[in-house]
């Protein structure tokens, strides 16, 4: 089944009382959500005993949790030194995650820096592959590893890199941030058909099976020529995207994503805006 849910907590779960990610997974459930992302955004430091308190909240309202590692990882980084950094970042984070009984694990590819692009993407391949290399050595194959779109030109992470960067191995499956896509490509997600071009795209690269239950992120984001600004919330009217086409590609191509909304501040209100949406288009269709 799809789900919907916020990527941290919202400005309205602080204004209620809440504190701790323990109440997050009620918050969430009440809210009509189904599904929740932890963000290791600035490093990995979480006790075993911490992790098992978030899993035994989760598990017991029913809410599926995933992760973001952290923010710095660079699997582009000319330095064997640093790129070693990130294969730890990401493994860490994997144990954390997995004590936490979350199963979907997002990262920041990598960015070009002074390389030519494909340099760089040729350096994030032969890395990731290493990753692979340590996911299997450390037994840690059973989660699912999502290399996510990036909303900067600057940025290693366009559709069809993510789409290479799958193909590695199983374990990777894409996170489409559809914000970042649009803000990268300058506003161009404004109909179901440009959803539909890219997700078909993807399924027929990496199969159905595979498409199937990838990982989105969404978000209004303010652009330049650079591409990504700030995140919005759907209160925005000038940049995109919209959900609503989205919401119709999901349910033709039959679909079923981790749908996180990464709005600003108001991400687990978007959030059941986007189910509410999504119920609204599969009535429609009489499902």
């Amino acid at each position: 089944m799809i789900k919907f849910g916020p990527s941290g907590n919202s400005e309205r779960f602080y204004a209620e009382g809440h504190d701790h990610t323990e109440e997050s997974a009620a918050f969430v459930r009440e809210n009509g959500l189904d599904c929740f992302e932890y963000s290791f955004g600035r490093g990995v430091h979480m006790t075993e005993k911490k992790a098992g308190s978030i899993r035994s909240a989760f598990e017991e309202q029913g809410i599926e949790i995933s992760a973001h590692a952290p923010y710095f990882i660079n699997f582009a980084n000319p330095d064997d030194e640093m790129a070693a950094k990130s294969y730890g970042y990401v493994l860490d984070s994997a144990r954390v995650l997995r004590a936490m009984g979350g199963h979907r694990l997002v990262f920041h590819p990598a960015t070009q820096g002074k390389d030519t692009r494909s340099s760089a993407v040729a350096r994030t391949m032969e890395r990731l592959a290493i990753l692979r290399d340590y996911i299997y050595l450390n037994g840690l194959q059973d989660l699912i590893y999502c290399p996510e779109t990036m909303g900067k030109v600057a940025q290693i992470g366009t559709i069809e890199e993510i789409v290479a960067f799958c193909k590695v191995d199983p374990v990777f499956t894409p996170c489409v941030d559809f914000g970042h896509v649009n803000a990268r490509e300058q506003g161009s997600l404004k109909t179901a058909q440009d959803y539909r071009d890219r997700l078909l795209y993807m399924i027929d690269s990496l199969g159905f099976e595979r498409m199937k239950h990838f990982h989105v992120h969404f978000s209004k984001i303010q652009f330049g020529a650079k591409g990504e600004i700030r995140h919005l919330t759907f209160e925005d009217t000038v940049f995109g995207p919209e959900f609503e086409p989205l919401a119709e590609v999901l349910y033709e191509l039959g679909l079923e994503p981790f749908v996180i909304s990464e709005s600003c501040g108001t991400q687990s209100d978007d959030a059941r805006t986007m189910k509410m949406i999504y119920e609204r288009v599969c009535a429609s269709h009489g499902s």
